[in-house]
């Protein structure tokens, strides 16, 4: 088997049953601000995108890149298709020309019967509305002889299910921050450079612990870091000795893993190209020299990153040229006419966010506040000395420009690409994140669903002097394989989750109580 990295979580993989073109993305994300790292644009994407089957893990678009599939991918391949509650991955793929799809099972071991013969494939299909927008999922590939897992950006409840395969010999793998937290809360500096020094830890922590349990002989980190290339974002990128940095990339996280023991990661770039067979690494070729492809990543990572910004300016410059202008008319008729309705199909997340939520909407030309009144289920102008529990301030031609586009998910838009500020008092709510990801009728029917689904939380483990439920009350993670506790803390590193053990309340956010008993 052979496996090229084609940048970010992108690859394509080689066996005798045909090719596999896993999540391609080229073009800049999120308003611009994200680029693939290192940069991947001059690969021959014309003969990458001849692929047999292509597998595109969720809609999040530094995994979905829907010009680049426009243009470079054979419409006639066969999709791989995740086992999604709503139809949106789908649509989008046929929207663009494929027309052949392979519909899966969620943790089902297929064989998908080819031209070129049998090829076992297995999706884990995430369901959750936190995962990704409506969904997200990992790709298990078998030729016979080698067994890959794609495990990209996801983060799977269950891996038993790999068990179907009797191992894995190849596991790709995200360890890096793919968030805006908490780089852009109004806080102290020092409260920031704490959070972002333990966010950048907990990630790679969660990352190990994923590799421990699907133990693959080979490791490639891979969907991250992203590359910030805008000056007004150049100081997110993680090459200027910052601790705090949530964004390592590979060179930092292999340097982790042989300090824990584990001397199978392999680094790979654009262009890159491993031979397998079985758990034996026949061979692993870079298009650059070695000591190139170390620079990148090491001593000359500032000046990489300088080169890569000049060479793509006129790119940021199309894209930015492509928003809605700043200034115009008021914008909360139109936020009425976008929310309203979906907060009146939104009982469970309309109440989980519990308070009115100030949207700030301040650039040149145009300064306008608007409250979304959850408890009330209406957009409306502030009153007079309110204060609010959550607030964003948003540069108003974002806004217009999601309006002008019916965009449906503002976290995979405006929130990911870091261009706002937040404010909070208390923790983290997840139902306002998720009220962001729902703006049609068919996801927010689908979250109301999930969040008003009563969970079976009937087994205990135990765990150091505490008996506790085994799943996680926020994804439904075992909490046997995934939750340290540190004192009378619990921490679940599906997603760095916190709960005080002597009263099970979450220290995350609101709501979401663990049931646990001191022995």
């Amino acid at each position: 088997m052979q496996v090229t990295s084609v940048g970010h979580a992108g690859f394509r993989i080689e066996t005798a049953a045909g090719s596999i073109l896993c999540d391609p993305w080229v073009n800049p994300a999120y308003f611009a601000s994200w680029f693939p790292f290192p940069d991947n644009s001059t690969l021959d994407w014309d003969a990458l995108g001849d692929c047999d089957y292509l597998y595109i893990s969720h809609l999040h678009h530094d995994h979905y890149d829907p010009r680049h599939l426009a243009a470079h991918v054979n419409k006639d391949a066969v999709v791989l298709l995740p086992d999604y509650p709503v139809p949106d991955l789908r649509r989008a793929l046929e929207d663009l020309g494929f027309h052949q799809f392979y519909e899966t099972t969620d943790s089902v071991r297929h064989t998908v019967h080819g031209p070129k013969g049998d090829l076992d494939v297995m999706i884990i299909a995430l369901r959750a509305p936190a995962d990704g927008p409506i969904g997200d999922s990992g790709l298990v590939v078998s030729d016979g002889v080698t067994t890959v897992f794609n495990m990209n950006d996801s983060r799977p409840i269950d891996l038993d299910v790999l068990g179907a395969f009797g191992g894995i010999d190849v596991h790709l793998v995200q360890y890096s921050g793919a968030i805006w937290y908490p780089m852009v809360y109004d806080m102290p500096d020092r409260a920031k450079e704490a959070f972002g020094t333990q966010k950048r830890q907990r990630q790679m922590d969660r990352a190990r612990q994923y590799i421990a349990h699907v133990d693959a002989t080979w490791v490639v980190p891979s969907a991250g870091p992203p590359c910030f290339l805008d000056p007004e974002l150049r100081h997110l990128n993680d090459d200027h000795g910052d601790p705090a940095n949530i964004f390592p990339d590979e060179v930092v996280f292999l340097d982790q893993m042989r300090r824990n023991g584990h001397d199978g990661g392999l680094l790979m770039i654009p262009g890159s190209t491993a031979r397998f067979t079985g758990t034996q690494l026949d061979s692993l070729t870079h298009p650059l020299s070695d000591e190139d492809v170390e620079a990148i990543f090491t001593t000359g990572k500032a000046d990489y990153i300088a080169a890569y910004a000049e060479r793509m300016a006129p790119v940021l410059a199309a894209e930015k040229a492509a928003w809605a202008p700043a200034a115009g008319p008021a914008m909360l008729e139109p936020l009425r006419a976008l929310f309203e309705p979906i907060m009146a199909r939104s009982n469970e997340i309309c109440d989980g966010i519990g308070y009115p939520v100030e949207l700030v909407l301040d650039g040149p030309g145009h300064t306008e506040t608007v409250v979304l009144d959850f408890p009330k289920r209406i957009v409306r102008e502030p009153i007079a000395g309110e204060k609010f529990r959550y607030g964003f301030g948003i540069p108003p031609e974002l806004v217009r420009t999601v309006l002008r586009d019916d965009e449906p998910d503002w976290v995979n838009t405006i929130f990911l690409s870091t261009r706002f500020r937040a404010w909070r008092v208390g923790g983290y709510n997840e139902y306002l994140y998720t009220f962001f990801k729902c703006l049609t009728e068919d996801r927010i029917v689908y979250a109301e669903g999930w969040f008003g689904e009563s969970h079976d939380d009937s087994a205990t483990i135990t765990v150091g002097d505490y008996q506790i439920q085994r799943r996680c009350p926020h994804m439904k993670a075992d909490l046997a394989k995934v939750g340290v506790v540190e004192g009378k803390i619990l921490t679940c590193n599906q997603h760095g989750w916190e709960w005080d053990l002597d009263t099970g309340r979450c220290l995350t956010t609101k709501g979401h109580e663990l049931r646990c008993e001191k022995l």
